[in-house]
């Protein structure tokens, strides 16, 4: 929580939210809490003034009450300064003192309604039913010299339900604020474990398929080395060329040995020898969705494709075929742009594009995983992946690989 927003929550709510204690463990009060403490006492002192007025204006009451009554009231709200302290307390004991003053009453219906903020509904239902008890019996041995009996008694009842029935709104709605809190914080930190599920999913992926064109290139190396070991006396030209190819696959295993560093491979088997696709794959996956009837235009304007890296073509492979996947679900019909340009030392960019899907299409749900999978991919490679809808209300993914 930001700090200059805490001010104007209660002290319970940002102890919750953002602990941020005092001196023996307790909530630092906020500024909003001194403003309201502050309301509660000034509420309680007007009170208990209209009520001494009563008091001085009754003539049954001698002298020495009157002042005892005024004596009780004041001392009631200064305790109400305790009420976030010791609600249950100051409550009970505002209840005992009620009896005897008169200019207490202002001061104990702030200890109920303080007692029904901070405390469980048992508290409030035992010393709220105590103190609605114990009005007709205060009237009785104390009358009104305005009011009757019966409706001095009903005001009251309904004064000390009302600050009970608010208490406990402001109370309900506190632990709303809390569960929504929990709930916001609960689902930020699956979205986060599904986010690195996702990437961790996607290294797997990534360092199978590394691992399987490492293995024949160390393949090939070997078979050609075993070539040059068993015909020592082959002609120079071949022995150059076998050389050759040893030192290209060595330098082009190494390459891929840097990238599978730090990834994690995952166990399993049934992936092991599959194809690895490469960009030159890529035309048979665009005629392969023409065929379930997409509408798909290719642009490739690569210099040289022969030369461009097994890695890299395979991640561009990758993310033609997810931005395919995407474009056929959330886009049904729509003509989808395949573009792919780049030369030695540039780089490749790859983008698929779709136009606004049809209104009249049924959404279907994705979770994003596997955008956020090609964001890891292309970030192992050394490139970037960017994607999001166009002005157009399309959809455009984006990516830069290094090549060079």
């Amino acid at each position: 929580m930001l700090p200059g927003r805490r001010w104007w929550l209660p002290s319970a709510l940002t102890h919750e939210l953002d602990p941020v204690t005092g001196r023996a463990g307790r909530p630092r009060r906020t500024a909003r809490d001194w403003v309201v403490d502050f309301s509660c006492f000034v509420l309680a002192v007007l009170l208990g003034f209209a009520a001494a007025d009563v008091v001085r204006d009754n003539p049954h009451l001698p002298h020495a009450l009157v002042v005892a009554d005024q004596l009780l009231g004041a001392l009631a709200c200064a305790a109400v300064w305790l009420r976030r302290r010791w609600p249950v307390g100051l409550a009970l004991a505002l209840v005992v003192v009620g009896l005897a003053s008169d200019t207490a009453g202002g001061a104990s219906l702030i200890a109920l309604f303080s007692l029904a903020v901070h405390r469980p509904f048992r508290y409030v239902a035992w010393i709220g039913g105590a103190q609605l008890a114990l009005v007709p019996l205060y009237y009785w041995l104390r009358p009104d010299p305005e009011l009757s009996y019966l409706a001095a008694v009903s005001f009251v009842a309904v004064l000390t339900v009302a600050a009970v029935g608010w208490g406990m709104f402001v109370r309900a709605k506190r632990q709303l604020l809390l569960s929504l809190r929990d709930r916001a914080r609960r689902a930020e930190t699956e979205a986060q474990l599904r986010a690195e599920q996702a990437q961790r999913l996607a290294r797997e992926a990534i360092a199978r398929e590394m691992h399987d064109v490492l293995a024949h290139r160390l393949t090939l190396l070997s078979v050609h080395a075993g070539a040059l070991e068993f015909r020592p006396d082959a002609p120079g030209a071949e022995i150059a060329r076998a050389a050759g190819v040893i030192r290209e696959s060595a330098h082009e295993a190494l390459q891929d040995l840097r990238e599978i560093i730090g990834v994690l491979r995952a166990g399993d088997a049934d992936d092991a020898g599959r194809p690895q696709p490469t960009l030159a794959a890529l035309d048979a996956l665009v005629a392969e969705s023409r065929e379930a009837g997409m509408k798909v235009v290719l642009d490739q304007r690569v210099t040289e494709p022969a030369q461009v890296p097994a890695s890299v073509g395979r991640t561009a492979y990758r993310i033609a075929q997810e931005g395919l996947t995407n474009a056929r679900k959330h886009a049904p019909g729509a003509e989808v742009t395949v573009t792919v340009t780049g030369a030695p030392g540039d780089g490749l960019t790859v983008a698929v594009r779709n136009p606004p899907p049809d209104r009249d299409a049924p959404p279907v749900p994705g979770s994003g995983q596997g955008l956020i999978g090609l964001t890891e991919r292309a970030t192992l490679t050394g490139g970037r992946l960017e994607h999001g809808p166009r002005a157009d209300g399309g959809f455009e993914i984006r990516a830069w690989l290094p090549w060079g």
